[in-house]
């Protein structure tokens, strides 16, 4: 089956939940408008890790690109309020523009195939870019390669590893230790992949996806989802050691 864009994500509060999205430009800093504004207490940065409510606050961007806070500007008292609710009463809320907004790089990339293996809620694992058309967790020989949406290239580095913010359900705010225990024993504690934009572009839900990884050697060579090549190049199989 052929790899596509299966979902996009948009979070323009750092640690509330985020937002569908049809269509986006990425650039060096990622999807615009993603983790814009940040929750902060005296001590630093507070985020869904220790504070699981902000997770029940949704975050938007309006017609202006300016973020909302369950469709209150993100510098209300409304919007104030409940994150004081969420995070504690002295907690405030503030613009953040730098890439130290990131906890990691700009992109997080995650496929069907590692979706369904995991078996919960995708919203618990805060993807950008969710690839459809992906045979299990194929997903895991996959950094070092490159994916090319359009005239877009995102660069797949890492495997990303997971913490107490998948234990929380989106809907119902119940935390979960046994979803993040069942994450460290099946995936060893890494499911999708640390990303970052090495040409900028336009993307949209539905776009073909290629695949391109390195042979080791600094040749490319374009695979699709199951660890296959087609005829530009040999990548080795999933199941092979020494892949």
């Amino acid at each position: 089956m052929s790899l596509y864009v299966a979902e996009l994500w948009r979070y323009p509060v750092k640690s509330l939940a985020g937002e569908r999205l049809s269509e986006t430009m990425l650039s060096t800093a990622g999807i615009p408008g993603d983790r814009i504004v940040r929750v902060r207490g005296p001590e630093g940065v507070r985020t869904s890790r220790r504070h699981y409510r902000l997770i029940g606050l949704h975050g938007s961007l309006d017609a202006d690109a300016r973020a909302r806070i369950n469709g209150y500007p993100w510098d209300s008292v409304e919007a104030l309020s409940l994150v004081r609710n969420a995070a504690g009463a002295d907690a405030w809320v503030e613009a953040w523009s730098g890439l130290d907004r990131f906890d990691i790089l700009p992109l997080l990339v995650v496929t069907d195939g590692a979706i369904a293996a995991f078996g919960g809620d995708v919203r618990r694992l805060r993807p950008n870019i969710v690839i459809g058309g992906v045979e299990g967790m194929a997903e895991r020989d996959w950094p070092g390669g490159e994916l090319r949406i359009g005239s877009a290239i995102i660069g797949l580095r890492s495997r990303r590893s997971r913490c107490h913010m998948t234990t929380i359900d989106p809907d119902t705010l119940e935390v979960k230790p046994s979803v993040l225990k069942d994450i460290v024993q099946r995936f060893d504690n890494h499911l999708a992949l640390n990303a970052d934009v090495v040409r900028e572009g336009m993307i949209r839900l539905g776009d073909p996806v290629g695949l391109v990884m390195s042979d080791g050697e600094g040749a490319a060579s374009l695979a699709d989802g199951c660890g296959r090549a087609d005829a530009r190049g040999a990548i080795r199989s999933a199941g092979d050691p020494e892949a």
